[in-house]
């Protein structure tokens, strides 16, 4: 009889241990793509910065990032490792700020739809440009611009 009890005692821990059991997505997420974001912040910072070379490099290293992620993990992966590959491709700056702002697009949608970061993530927008991009912080450092316009632009939503 206490075999048998403590069968059954053993078999209802299992089953409601198994029950109460949640995955959660979200930090799978950010378990697997855990650079995105800070090399996404590099290619910002190397942009406001004016510095082509640097720009170049660390869109690379994305790629590289990118290529290693599972696709259905990042769902956009392939918008992001074009865009990403155009920066990393380009010395010119001009052109590494076009194709940033498709970056940046996927990126935000990725950044809504999975957990990147612990921190606040903030979404700003240049009107100058009519295009956004993440930040780590609430200051504007405008990447379409540069020196030239540096704080031009707004936190337009923190996303968390």
């Amino acid at each position: 009889m206490k075999k048998i009890f403590l069968m059954v005692a053993l078999l209802a821990t299992v089953f409601v241990q198994t029950g109460f059991a949640q995955h959660d997505h979200a930090a799978t997420t950010t378990a697997q793509t855990p650079t995105l974001l800070p090399l996404y912040y590099s290619v910002k910072d190397a942009l406001v910065g004016g510095n082509a070379a640097i720009a170049a490099s660390k869109a690379g290293e994305l790629v590289k990032v990118l290529n290693g992620a599972d696709s259905k993990t990042i769902t956009n992966r392939d918008e992001l490792l074009e865009h990403a590959g155009k920066i990393a491709a380009s010395k010119d700056i001009k052109s590494q700020r076009e194709h940033f702002a498709g970056l940046s697009t996927d990126m935000i949608a990725l950044a809504k739809a999975s957990k990147l970061s612990a921190e606040p993530v903030y979404q700003m927008y240049c009107p100058m440009k009519k295009s956004n991009w993440l930040s780590s912080e609430k200051t504007v450092k405008n990447p379409y611009y540069g020196s030239a316009m540096l704080t031009c632009g707004k936190v337009v939503e923190t996303i968390k």
